[in-house]
């Protein structure tokens, strides 16, 4: 499993890297909150420390609850209930009070990957997706509007995919910057609406292209 450790103690970060690895997983160990908002697509599970030099872990907790699905596990010196109470309802899957033991968190971490399903998981996640006359293969990247081919632009494809993988569901913007330009808090908004505006033209059915006012859009 790929564990991205989000924690800027070395000591710590060191033990839990080597206790990882030497189980089978793949860790790989950031310093920075901000990592954790850039890093997450290439991890199963993260594992974050509150107190980051950057951004505050709950805060980072926040952000990403916005653009991602995948499961959190608090790593942290905060043992208060507030604190406790705080991270579970910002979003965490599970909290771990420092001193850690290892083999409790080797458990949870199993525990959270089982009852978490992988984005994208779902109806929406098929590798061909019809809708109303629109036909768009995940695999092979191409798209056909009542059998005939429609040529797009590699990020137009990848923003329809997007909404491809949840049909039918409202998808928000970040979330599509995020998973299309690889962080929803550096990519340039103007440049969404750009591509979907081309996608809705070059579809001929604006109508599949659903905004959902104040939040994103929906395929379907």
């Amino acid at each position: 499993m790929r564990v991205l450790l989000v924690e800027d103690n070395d000591a710590v970060a060191q033990a839990l890297v080597d206790v990882l690895g030497a189980n089978g997983h793949q860790p790989t160990w950031r310093r920075h909150g901000a990592d954790a908002l850039t890093a997450h697509h290439h991890a199963d599970v993260l594992l974050l420390d509150l107190g980051l030099p950057d951004i505050d872990g709950l805060e980072v907790l926040r952000r990403l609850r916005k653009i991602s699905t995948i499961p959190v596990l608090v790593l942290t010196a905060r043992g208060d209930e507030r604190s406790v109470v705080r991270g579970l309802r910002g979003g965490a899957d599970d909290y771990l009070v420092k001193p850690i033991r290892l083999g409790e968190l080797l458990a949870r971490i199993e525990a959270v990957s089982r009852r978490t399903p992988a984005e994208g998981a779902g109806p929406g996640s098929a590798q061909v997706v019809e809708v109303a006359g629109l036909s768009i293969d995940l695999d092979a990247r191409t798209v056909s509007v009542g059998g005939e081919q429609v040529e797009l632009t590699n990020k137009e494809f990848d923003v329809l995919t997007v909404l491809a993988r949840k049909v039918g569901t409202a998808v928000s913007r970040q979330q599509i910057m995020d998973q299309v330009w690889g962080d929803a808090y550096l990519a340039v908004s103007r440049s969404l609406d750009v591509h979907m505006a081309t996608l809705r033209s070059k579809l001929g059915n604006p109508e599949q292209l659903r905004t959902i006012r104040g939040y994103g859009y929906r395929l379907g």
